[in-house]
């Protein structure tokens, strides 16, 4: 499936749009005007908010000001929640995909957007994050997606004469080849922090093994489980990692592991096109990237396409009419063309068209075309209970690569997990 397609060009796109929020002025605006700030958690993109996103919708609407208004990732969700139910939040809330966004809206703090103009631009997959369980309400504007994929050290892989794997046996001959050789660290990743081990790796190899969407759907309809073949296999895949990894994997956090990759140090590194912009600033080397390898040639390949941001409105806010025309312009094909250019690695969700002009984004984004895309296994449906999915998802792939569980036993502890409260239908 595919959540849109994006064509790659080299003609360079504007400079993007978007949001939120309620405020009465604008520190030297308009005293006439309206202001919305924006909640996000999105701290990285201030400057590209301020500097481009806002000026170019500001410029179309001179009489509604923005204020790009952004809260810590691991603070946002807690401190937005506060500042809704304290009725101090802004009229725009950026979106983090399914049930945490889903929670706002049941208690009331989204308001729907089904019929804002332009809506009709996304398709099921792309609204499939912000849409509730019985599908009738769409209550954030989609954005943007993410893939997964692997980063290579280009010069590394000249230099010892190494192709892109196709298939995980062209990976370990990779790996081997850069191991043998000792120049480099085959793989660029510790597991200090979790997370990037099952969202990134295991859920980023592994639609490969469980055929993407078929297998994700038979996880959440109960047809399938974790501790089937194809589950277990990205485990076992993984469980190998760790000795291509550096020395003191365990305690390596993921902004160590960018910076040891960027600074030559790694010669592959597991991760997402969220990275585009740190590693084309920091790294003064050529950068590939290659799609997660299929078991075997000849498969069919799926890529993790993560819906991954958008915007809805306060329920409560004190500027709807406002609210929704900010809202409307992010629906626009002038905000995406702006959006995916200003931030490479974040691709619209629109089905149409989107021009590409960076160089790796461009890469991830061609992946469209030969793989079917899916999204992160865990997080529709399966992570609302105790204990949560994900949490039991970040251990397992963690003490898998670091050798302290076999792969049979952590499938069988996230299925127990699961089945302690999951009751498929209901």
């Amino acid at each position: 499936m595919r959540t849109t397609r994006l064509v790659a060009t080299g003609a360079a796109a504007m400079l993007l749009v978007a949001a939120c929020g309620s405020g009465d002025e604008k520190s030297g605006g308009d005293d006439n005007g309206v202001t919305l700030t924006i909640e996000s958690w999105r701290s990285d993109d201030k400057q590209v908010w301020d500097d481009t996103i806002i000026p170019a919708f500001e410029e179309g609407h001179p009489d509604i000001h923005l204020k790009y208004q952004p809260t810590a990732p691991t603070e946002y969700n807690a401190a937005l929640e506060n500042k809704l139910d304290g009725g101090e939040a802004g009229d725009i809330i950026a979106c983090r995909p399914f049930d945490i966004s889903l929670e706002l809206y049941d208690a009331g703090h989204l308001a729907a957007v089904d019929d804002l103009e332009g809506m009709d631009a996304f398709g099921d997959i792309a609204r499939s994050g912000w849409i509730t369980d019985d599908g009738s309400t769409t209550y954030c504007v989609p954005i943007a997606s993410v893939i997964h994929g692997f980063y290579y050290n280009k010069e590394a892989f000249d230099a010892l004469n190494l192709q892109v794997p196709e298939t995980m046996a062209d990976f370990h001959t990779v790996l081997d080849a850069i191991a043998q050789d000792g120049t480099y660290t085959p793989i660029a990743q510790g597991t200090g922090d979790q997370w990037d081990i099952a969202e990134v790796d295991y859920t980023g190899i592994g639609p490969n093994y469980w055929k993407g969407e078929q297998g994700r759907q038979a996880i959440i309809d109960g047809q399938a489980k974790f501790t089937d073949t194809a589950y277990v296999a990205p485990l076992e895949e993984m469980a190998t990692w760790g000795r291509y990894m550096p020395n003191g994997f365990e305690a390596l956090t993921n902004d160590d592991s960018k910076v040891f990759f960027a600074n030559g140090d790694g010669a592959i590194y597991p991760g997402g096109s969220w990275d585009i912009t740190g590693f084309e600033r920091d790294a003064d080397f050529d950068i590939g990237v290659f799609k997660p390898p299929v078991p075997n040639g000849g498969d069919p390949c799926y890529i993790s396409d993560h819906v991954d941001i958008g915007m809805g409105m306060n329920a409560d806010g004190d500027h709807q009419d406002e609210a929704r025309t900010f809202l409307e312009w992010v629906a626009s094909k002038e905000f995406a063309e702006l959006y995916t250019n200003a931030l490479p690695g974040f691709f619209s969700l629109r089905d149409d068209p989107i021009s590409v002009d960076d160089e790796l984004a461009n890469e991830f984004v061609a992946w469209r075309d030969d793989c079917e895309s899916t999204i992160r296994l865990p997080s529709q449906k399966l992570n609302r209970g105790e204990p949560a999915l994900w949490d039991e998802l970040y251990e397992v792939s963690s003490d898998v690569v670091n050798g302290t569980l076999t792969p049979a036993d952590g499938a069988q502890r996230l299925q127990e997990g699961l089945d302690a409260w999951y009751t498929p239908g209901e």
